[in-house]
């Protein structure tokens, strides 16, 4: 492994999608893609960066290989697995995430984030949260703990996974064809991140400002009995 170094586009070197790929392969990629679906170790591994280079490589026929459908097919099935373990985990032993300390692989903000997001869009977040980092990791995993119907939650995985597995690798193929998107590559993949990360982006915006005019006694009230109704659901199971 390389000295981990800073590049423009996504940090230290280990974590460079190309040198992942090159140096692992494509079994490389559905270890990470499984880890960061449902794992709670793999929230920080680049999950949309990586797919669009693996189907920039795929075009390429560089260090893939593979037919492109055959690639989709295998990140597609990591991508559900990876959901359908953080969903048993949840189920599980979830509830005792809520009350366990922070650490430096594990955030309590992180859980409470997927646990808002699973709350908002309910299903329809099982798809959704694929397409949002850190979200799409824990967001299996409070499905899990909040007994979502096992039936409902196996459905929009498999839509979630095919969404997200196969068009972000298809859409880095058929790009990856074009001259400009070749020649600015590092540049497509700072855009990726950017926007992969916007939501998040936009919910801490909201809460430093909401945090800078202060609550009413009415939402503190209701803040206070929001967290207790939530504590007591996952004391219940």
């Amino acid at each position: 492994m390389p000295t981990p170094t800073t590049t423009l586009a996504l940090g230290p070197d280990w974590l460079a999608p190309e040198w992942l790929i090159s140096t692992f392969g494509l079994l490389g990629i559905l270890v990470i893609v499984f880890a960061e679906s449902g794992l709670l170790i793999g929230f920080f591994l680049p999950g949309d960066s990586l797919l669009f280079t693996a189907g920039l490589l795929v075009a390429d026929g560089k260090y893939i290989t593979y037919p492109l459908w055959l690639v989709c097919l295998l990140i597609t099935i990591a991508a559900i697995a990876g959901d359908q373990v953080g969903y048993l985990f949840g189920r599980k032993v979830g509830p005792a995430l809520f009350r366990r300390p922070n650490s430096r692989l594990f955030k309590q903000e992180n859980l409470l984030k997927a646990h808002e997001f699973f709350e908002k869009y309910g299903a329809r977040s099982i798809v959704l949260a694929r397409f949002v980092p850190i979200v799409r990791t824990f967001t299996p995993i409070v499905a899990g703990v909040s007994r979502m119907n096992y039936r409902t939650f196996v459905i929009y995985n498999i839509i979630g996974g095919i969404l997200w597995g196969t068009g972000v690798t298809v859409l880095g193929y058929f790009l990856g064809q074009i001259p400009f998107v070749k020649s600015n590559i590092e540049y497509i993949l700072i855009a990726i991140v950017v926007i992969s990360v916007l939501p998040i982006a936009i919910e801490l915006l909201r809460a430093r400002l909401a945090a800078k005019r202060g609550t009413t006694p009415e939402e503190r009230t209701a803040a206070e009995q929001a967290i207790r109704e939530t504590r007591q659901h996952f004391d219940k199971h």
